[in-house]
């Protein structure tokens, strides 16, 4: 069973659409819960956590405190982060059941990234060109979501209080080794 941790800046549209696809994983038993940790946005990200049957927590620190906190919520053994916004690609679900089992039966320590795919409705260019080269250089960005059984998580670390950029801190601790690229896509906004 997967708990799921989503910061949000008050971006309702952006959470619900991120929320809607989650829904099959929910009624497959796969999703135990989801906590919408909102960082003081101007949404109303309370009545969208409260009709969505989420755990809602408001937040006044820094994100990598926030999700943190969200984390404390949760009661899953696997612990799932996405981005307010970021939208997974049908046929997550199938993937993600046989990528813990994996880890269950190899007794290796890994976590999940989702593959990368630009939204239909984001801006292309040289911004999004750019982005494409840094990923290939360095590896998943935050934005790609992070599947991780919660004990590899609490061994890690997790998330280090008020850290810059502790999402992409907690890929490099995992490590290219310790992180499989999964076949689903994850539609990112930007």
């Amino acid at each position: 069973m997967i708990s799921i941790v989503i910061p949000t800046q008050g971006n309702e549209s952006e959470t619900v659409a991120t929320l809607s696809a989650l829904v099959p994983g929910s009624a497959a038993g796969m999703v135990r819960d989801v906590v919408l940790v909102d960082r003081g946005g101007a949404g109303d990200i309370a009545r969208v956590a409260d009709v969505a049957g989420c755990r809602f927590l408001t937040f006044d620190g820094s994100r990598a405190d926030a999700i943190a906190a969200g984390v404390k919520l949760t009661r899953g053994s696997w612990l799932m982060f996405l981005h307010a916004g970021a939208v997974l690609e049908s046929g997550w679900i199938d993937e993600t059941a046989q990528f813990i089992e994996n880890v269950g039966v190899s007794g290796r320590r890994r976590a999940g990234v989702f593959r990368y795919a630009r939204s239909p409705y984001a801006e292309g260019g040289v911004t999004h060109a750019m982005q494409q080269i840094a990923r290939a250089v360095t590896g998943p960005s935050a934005n790609q979501g992070l599947l991780i059984a919660r004990d590899h998580y609490d061994q890690l670390g997790g998330y280090a209080p008020g850290a810059r950029s502790a999402e992409s801190k907690l890929l490099s601790k995992i490590g290219r080794s310790g992180r499989a690229i999964l076949r689903t896509r994850i539609f990112v906004p930007a």
